[in-house]
């Protein structure tokens, strides 16, 4: 944690998404936020000035079998403690993918309900649900009818909308249409597709649509978190996060901020 935070600040960030430190994503295990660090690791957020914007955890609901979606259920709980204790708004989840012998209907189901379930877990806390826009469910629409069968004041959206340009195809604008007011946080990266599929590249040296995005922020009036996303635990040839996380601060800050 103390790498991560010297990076944020160094490179001016307002915030910090949490997802893997040390290589864990039960993030709960690390001694950083255990109950005698988390004073030191709090204060070290407070002392430069940054928010944590979102705890990401792994949890999936798309298991045909109960068991498997209440220990989801469980593990996001444990995400969403922490979360309360740092001060974060929201942890993420995904739907995700339907298994096999399974159909997206009920899916979509068990989705619905385990977020529901964990939900009415969390708000107590001032933790929301935030479902990220991924796998099977990744059309802006498809994430959208999960959280209406959700019914729950206290579930979001995860907006990733290269995810969903890159998998369906589907622009900004209608992205952001079908999804409006859900949205609770935004991930970003640029990307370039070539003959062996699509490769992330650092910010602005793709075909990622930063204008249309600077549009519909401005529509949307969002004032939530613009999150860059740096795939490295999946992409080991991608530049180090000294390299790309600086570099996006200072591509973004040019475009959005001046101008």
């Amino acid at each position: 944690m103390p790498q991560i935070i010297q990076l944020a600040a160094d490179a001016s960030y307002d915030g910090i998404e949490l997802r893997f430190v040390e290589g864990e994503d039960s993030l709960w295990k690390l001694a950083a936020f255990s109950r005698t660090r988390m004073a030191e690791t709090k204060r070290a957020l407070t002392d430069y000035g940054l928010a944590i914007a979102c705890v990401d955890t792994s949890c999936r609901f798309h298991s045909p079998y109960a068991t498997q979606r209440l220990a989801a259920i469980q593990e996001a709980e444990r995400m969403s403690d922490m979360a309360a204790e740092l001060g974060a708004p929201g942890i993420r989840v995904f739907g995700d993918t339907i298994q096999p012998g399974s159909d997206r209907a009920s899916t979509r189901k068990w989705i619905a309900e385990s977020i529901r379930n964990l939900a009415d877990r969390t708000a107590p806390k001032g933790v929301q649900v935030w479902l990220e826009t991924h796998g099977d469910f990744v059309a802006a629409g498809e994430t959208a009818a999960i959280l209406r069968e959700c019914s729950s004041p206290s579930t979001g959206v995860v907006w990733d909308p290269v995810n969903s340009l890159v998998a369906t195809g589907e622009p900004l604008a209608e992205g952001a249409s079908l999804l409006g007011s859900a949205i609770r946080h935004i991930h970003v990266k640029d990307f370039r597709r070539g003959a062996d599929g699509v490769r992330y590249v650092l910010t602005g040296q793709g075909a990622f649509p930063w204008h249309d995005l600077s549009a519909v922020l401005k529509q949307l009036r969002y004032k939530g978190f613009v999150s860059f996303e740096w795939e490295k635990q999946w992409h080991p040839e991608l530049e180090d996060a000294g390299i790309a996380v600086p570099h996006f601060a200072k591509q973004f800050a040019r475009a959005y901020v001046h101008g």
